[in-house]
């Protein structure tokens, strides 16, 4: 797989980069992001560093998380690599709709079955399998990884940590969609791309996968009370009910007065970095 460089900016004394590349998995050019803290230069061996993929929400592309929480300096202090990949597939020949939260930039993350998005919205695979292999073939990272993100993202994070046993280290995430398959976001989504059969959707949905975990990895979820989409949509309280259910280490933080937006990122991202470094770093 080759990778075409984009941009390159100096930060925190390490490389905020963009890059694109032909994915085989969703059939059409992806772009991501990447920050490689300070001593990346140095090359491989001991200093490959380990890596948090970070899953953006609805709307968004591989440049927002870059440009808005301000994840960088405390990263670069760490020796964490971020990699923030797009959210959906993209192009003219990628299937769309009208709304925000159908079609491109909204993913979720999931692997479609039904026509006409099945032909490229795999993000679930491109997520877990395609995207780690390519950077760490090019980049100096080791196999080390953990995963975060924010609403979709978080979504996104929750799951794909609670179905792959031994990939990541740990999970955390901002604002989660929780409970997918009962609220309007997930309904709609998941009818559509993976059809009325609603077993299936049971796949990509946090609050069920939780009580059928295998393995109990260590998730943080930070909450803002002042969220909009709280109650409708995030569904917390369901996810935080199924993990006391099972015994499930879930560590659910609610933060009065903070909103849905990247200032709630921006405020609790080094608390996240953090958590994420203790599993990270370990040897």
């Amino acid at each position: 797989m080759t990778i075409e460089q984009l941009s390159s900016t100096k930060c925190f004394d390490g490389l905020q980069q963009q890059f694109e590349h032909r994915s085989g998995v969703l059939d059409c050019p992806m772009r991501f992001a990447i920050f490689l803290p300070p001593q990346a230069e140095d090359g491989k061996g001991e200093q490959a560093f380990p890596v948090l993929y970070w899953l953006s929400g609805l709307t968004c592309n591989e440049e927002n998380f870059s440009q808005k929480a301000g994840a960088q300096r405390m990263a670069a202090e760490l020796g964490i690599a971020l990699v923030i990949p797009d959210t959906s597939p993209r192009g003219n020949s990628v299937a769309d709709d009208a709304e925000y939260d159908l079609g491109q930039g909204a993913g979720f993350y999931l692997n479609a079955t039904q026509a006409p998005w099945k032909q490229h919205y795999r993000m679930y695979d491109y997520i877990v399998h395609e995207l780690p292999e390519l950077v760490e073939r090019h980049f100096p990272v080791n196999g080390r990884r953990a995963i975060s993100g924010h609403s979709m993202g978080g979504h996104g994070a929750l799951v794909i940590g609670l179905r792959n046993p031994g990939r990541y280290t740990s999970v955390s995430a901002f604002s989660p969609i929780c409970n997918p398959i009962a609220c309007p976001w997930g309904e709609k989504a998941f009818s559509a791309y993976l059809g009325a059969d609603k077993a299936s959707w049971e796949d990509y949905d946090a609050t069920t996968l939780i009580g059928r975990a295998t393995e109990k990895l260590s998730i943080l979820v930070s909450q803002g009370e002042e969220d909009p989409f709280l109650e409708e949509q995030l569904k917390p309280h369901a996810l935080q009910t199924a993990a006391e259910a099972s015994g499930y280490p879930l560590k659910m933080e609610h933060h009065a007065g903070y909103d849905h937006s990247y200032f709630f990122i921006a405020s609790f991202i080094e608390q996240h970095l953090r958590f994420h470094a203790d599993y990270l770093l370990k040897h």
